[in-house]
């Protein structure tokens, strides 16, 4: 038999949480290739890049699909347990096999979706088939889900890590994106009591004409109206003008509301935001592949130049 895609490794997978007790990735690539009966020259294939083996791609796939449809839940890093929603979805007789169609019941599963599909200059939706969409067409799209999915882990490990990692990792981004010119003279976190409600400050230039000064919240809840507020506090007494407030978390309405109706410059940055820049800036991430796309240049076939 041939290697199951992630979509065939889905049911299995959900299956062998179904004891509703943690249990970690590991396990799972070792259970998934033998339910399967697969081969050791099958297990060990590498994909074309040569940086992973098809079958632990496809595993993690079929986890990042499960997890973004509310399937499973992740406690921790690599540990993994059933939810309700997935205890159902086994109860159910009439599903033998998962895919994206079986998915599509859950909201989360399509707001998932809908985060990665790349955007265009229109809102004219089709329903054109998968099939009649064109080679670069499918990459653009599996460019932003492959992107959606490293930003959702990056969320996931930086609620792992310490407050203080927090701070110097959002002074780290800001200078990566050209403020200041290094991280030895143009950041610092400060997070430590009697900060005044400021976790770090960044000079918006390289000669420190101008200082940004940074807030950050490692948090799972919204940032509401009130924190903003106490942050525009701590810039008046700082005798600051600049600001930036970044939460792994979202903004609420009134939160955004009251940052434009001040006047201050005021950024705020919510967690996919937060992530997105660490991705641009190449914070936190790194590059394991690259494609090149070319094309026929025609001059060269002109005769006679």
């Amino acid at each position: 038999m041939q290697i199951p895609t992630y979509e065939q490794f889905m049911y299995p997978f959900l299956d062998y949480l179904k004891d509703e007790n943690e249990h970690t990735l590991k396990e799972l690539y070792e259970f998934l290739p033998h339910y399967f009966n697969l081969s050791e020259e099958q297990i060990e294939e590498l994909l074309p890049s040569g940086n992973q083996t098809v079958v632990v791609n496809r595993i993690g796939w079929a986890r990042t699909y499960l997890k973004n449809a509310g399937l499973i839940s992740s406690p921790k890093r690599a540990v993994f347990k059933i939810t309700p929603e997935g205890i159902k979805l086994l109860q159910d007789s009439s599903v033998k096999e998962i895919n994206q169609k079986v998915l599509e019941r859950y909201p989360q599963f399509l707001e998932f979706k809908n985060r990665t599909k790349p955007s265009t200059d229109t809102d004219i939706k089709t329903d054109i088939s998968e099939d009649s969409r064109t080679p670069l067409e499918i990459m653009n799209e599996n460019d932003q889900i492959l992107k959606q999915s490293l930003q959702t882990e990056l969320l996931e490990k930086i609620m792992e890590c310490s407050p203080q990692f927090f701070e110097q990792l959002i002074v780290k981004l800001i200078v990566a994106m050209g403020y200041g010119g290094s991280i030895s003279d143009a950041g610092k976190a400060v997070g430590k009591s009697g900060d005044g409600g400021i976790d770090g400050i960044v000079k918006e230039d390289i000669l420190g004409l101008d200082k940004i000064y940074l807030q950050g919240k490692r948090w799972t809840n919204p940032v509401s109206r009130p924190d903003i507020q106490a942050f525009v506090g701590s810039l008046v007494g700082f005798k600051a003008n600049k600001g930036i407030f970044i939460t792994t978390s979202r903004f609420t309405k009134e939160a955004i509301a009251y940052s434009e109706s001040i006047d201050k410059s005021l950024i705020l940055i919510d967690g996919m935001k937060l992530t997105e820049l660490m991705f641009l800036y190449n914070v936190g991430v790194s590059n394991v592949q690259t494609f090149t796309i070319k094309r026929m240049d025609l001059d060269f076939f002109e005769e006679g130049l």
